[in-house]
This record gives C-alpha cells, sequence and structure tokens, in this order.
C-alpha cells in the first residue's frame, strides 16, 4: 500500500443510511452529500424517538430521491422558502395529530461535482420557524 492510499479520507457515512447497509453500492456514490449545524443536533435530540423516524424516513424515502432526481420536490414535502431568511428553506415531514413536523436547510457549496450539498439547520415543529 502506498503512502498516497495510506492517507485517502473515506467517504462520510451517511447518519440516514439503514442499519446495516453496505457503503459500497454504486447508488451510494449519487447521494447528496450533508451536514448538520449544531442546533439541528440538538433539536434531533429533543425530538421522540418515533418522530426521529418519521423524519429520517421522509428524508431517505422523498426528500433525497426528488434532490437526485433534480426535479421539483413533490407537493408533499411543502418546501418553500422561509421568509426574511435568505437562501433558507422549510420542509414538512409530519402533518399527523400534533404540531406539524418541519425542518429547515440550505445548500451549501457542492463537495463532490454535479451533487447537491445540504446544510441541515434546524428539526422540530412550526416554532423552529422563528430562528430558522
Amino acid at each position: 500500500m502506498s503512502k498516497n492510499e495510506r492517507h485517502q479520507r473515506a467517504p462520510p457515512i451517511s447518519p440516514w443510511r439503514p442499519p446495516g447497509a453496505s457503503s459500497c453500492c454504486p447508488e451510494e456514490t449519487t447521494l447528496p452529500t450533508f451536514e448538520t449545524l449544531p442546533r439541528f443536533t440538538a433539536d434531533l435530540q429533543h425530538l421522540t424517538p418515533a418522530q426521529r423516524r418519521r423524519f429520517r424516513r421522509v428524508v431517505l424515502d422523498a426528500f433525497v430521491p426528488d434532490l437526485r432526481t433534480g426535479r421539483h420536490f413533490r407537493p408533499g414535502l411543502r418546501i418553500k422558502r422561509v421568509r426574511r431568511a435568505s437562501g433558507i428553506y422549510e420542509l414538512t415531514w409530519s402533518m399527523g395529530a400534533g404540531p406539524a413536523g418541519r425542518a429547515t436547510w440550505q445548500y451549501g457549496p457542492a463537495l463532490r461535482p454535479n451533487t447537491p450539498h445540504v446544510i441541515w439547520r434546524r428539526v422540530g415543529t412550526h416554532d423552529i420557524l422563528t430562528g430558522p
């Protein structure tokens, strides 16, 4: 093994990957990249386990596939710009009983060519929109 091979960084592991899924899958290379702000991480810990599962499922089953196609987001995600917050978007991940689940995010500089990079900012209920 050459010196360069030893020091190459492994691709980041996505927390959206289901447990036990292989990281060698060809489709893994087409997934959007992302990062989370500290406030998002703190917000995520305040969600119930069921809310975290619901958020993760919506991201995996709807948000990521829509990003991969490069077309418009499906209407059910209710993605729109946050007022008075340039470049920040919100999505609705739960509309069941109780307050609607929301998350805010923005696009960041691409880490891989032609691959969207998402910066997750907040997650919770409508209250997160006061400081997106």
